[in-house]
C-alpha cells in the first residue's frame, strides 16, 4: 500500500459511499483511477467493503465492555458468549484481562441480567468488570491508516 491508498481508505472511512467522482479529486487521482485503485485493493482482500450496523439505532439501549478475567482457557469462555445475540464481538486479550467482549441489551437492567445470569455463572468465569457506553451513536470505527 502507497500513500495514496491509503488516502482511499481514509476517505472511505469517512465515507464508505462516496462516488468515485468525489472521491478521485482528494486522493489525486481521476474517478477511473480511483476505482481502479480500489477495486485492486479489494481483490487483493487488503480491503472490505461492509455494512456495519448500529446496534443502538437497532433498539439496544446499553451498551457495554466487559473485561473477563477467567481461570482456564479463555477462548472456551469466549466461544459460549460469542454464540449470544448480545455480544457483537469477544477478542482475547493479554493483561489483566483474558477477554474483552461487547455486548448490547435493550436496557441497563437487561444488561445487569446478562452479566449476573450470563456470563458470571460460566465456568471458569473468575471476575467481569463492565464499562457501559454513555450516549447514543457514539461508535465510529476508524483505524489509522498511516
Amino acid at each position: 500500500m502507497d500513500e495514496i491508498d491509503r488516502a482511499i481508505l481514509r476517505e472511505l472511512q469517512t465515507d464508505g459511499r462516496i462516488a468515485y467522482a468525489d472521491l478521485g479529486p482528494k486522493v489525486g487521482l481521476s474517478a477511473s483511477a480511483a476505482r481502479q485503485r480500489l477495486q485492486r485493493l479489494l481483490d487483493s482482500k487488503v480491503v472490505q467493503v461492509v455494512g456495519v450496523t448500529d446496534p443502538m439505532a437497532m433498539g439496544g439501549q446499553a451498551m457495554a465492555l466487559l473485561g473477563i478475567a477467567v481461570d482456564g482457557d479463555p477462548r472456551v469462555v469466549a466461544d459460549q458468549l460469542a454464540e449470544r445475540t448480545e455480544v457483537i464481538y469477544a477478542v482475547l486479550t493479554s493483561g489483566g484481562f483474558d477477554l474483552f467482549v461487547e455486548v448490547v441489551t435493550p436496557g441497563p437492567r437487561d444488561l445487569l441480567d446478562f452479566v449476573n445470569d450470563v456470563v458470571r455463572p460460566i465456568e471458569g468465569v473468575r471476575q467481569v468488570q463492565s464499562f457501559p457506553y454513555f450516549g447514543i451513536h457514539t461508535h465510529r470505527f476508524l483505524w489509522d491508516v498511516g
